[in-house]
């Protein structure tokens, strides 16, 4: 075989290895499954910065963002224009897509009022750093009001906790010039409970009768708590006194009863002779 066959064949079997590896890769790309990418088709109204609870949108606090189709936000807004003008009832981070359930209803306004819902109430209470839990006292926490009552006339020094899983809805500060002797303001410490009607009257009835503290509560502690109360003396260890009787007017006296009557003596018939007489044995 001269020079001319021979390199007639290397190409000829270079071209058959090249066109069956060709083919092989082919095969080898028609097997990989068809991997789709979603493609934005819609667009979601998302804050361009954390939002407090309050707040009134405005359109330099909001952006609009693709969204792809296949997962809609549920509850969520395509224009700027339907979130505008509506209060925050629920803080937002930055990026998050704002909701209708996050929303103040329209027309409703801003701020705290919003944020109640139907049937309860917003009471704020001045705190300190003691009352306030050190300041831990934030919006979304839940504590328990503690009220203890002064020592009156005929009774003593008495705490007990008169409201309990109450939830925080604002902590801040307030300034209250009255109390200044030289007309400057003095900050205090406010915090704002949601409570029920029922509840607004014995927070009012324990701030004005004796003095509040608030006790902190694990978020996932929602047992209500029933307690007895504890009174000066009990803290001290002495004895619980014992009960007063009074007598009321036209209901019947409360009397003690009367002890058991002692047990009779043993008596035996005595014969001595004519005679007969009854002796006690003692």
């Amino acid at each position: 075989m001269n020079r001319r066959n021979r390199t007639l064949v290397v190409v000829g079997v270079a071209v058959m290895l090249a066109s069956l590896a060709s083919f092989g890769v082919y095969r080898a790309i028609r097997q990989i499954p068809v991997r789709e990418v979603p493609i934005a088709t819609r667009h979601a109204v998302v804050a361009r910065q954390a939002i407090p609870v309050g707040t009134m949108l405005s359109k330099d606090q909001l952006d609009i963002v693709a969204w792809p189709d296949a997962s809609p936000v549920p509850g969520g807004f395509t224009t700027v224009d339907e979130v505008v003008g509506r209060g925050v009832t629920s803080s937002l981070v930055q990026n998050e897509p704002i909701t209708e359930s996050k929303l103040a209803p329209k027309d409703s306004g801003a701020g705290l009022p919003p944020t109640i819902p139907n049937g309860m109430r917003a009471m704020a209470v001045k705190v300190n750093d003691v009352i306030g839990v050190a300041g831990f006292t934030v919006p979304g926490t839940r504590v328990d009001v503690v009220v203890t009552v002064g020592a009156g006339r005929n009774e003593q020094t008495m705490s007990r906790v008169v409201l309990s899983n109450i939830q925080v809805l604002a902590a801040g500060t307030m300034y209250d010039r009255e109390k200044s002797r030289d007309g400057k303001a003095i900050t205090a410490t406010v915090v704002t409970l949601l409570v029920t009607p029922r509840d607004a009257e014995r927070l009012t009835l324990a701030q004005t009768e004796g003095q509040i503290v608030l006790a902190l509560r694990n978020p996932l502690d929602v047992e209500p708590v029933e307690t007895q109360g504890v009174r000066m003396a009990a803290l001290l260890g002495a004895p619980d006194p014992k009960p007063i009787k009074t007598v009321v007017q036209g209901q019947p006296r409360m009397v003690a009863p009367p002890p058991p009557p002692a047990p009779k003596p043993y008596t035996v018939d005595a014969i001595r002779g004519a005679k007969r007489a009854d002796e006690t044995i003692r």
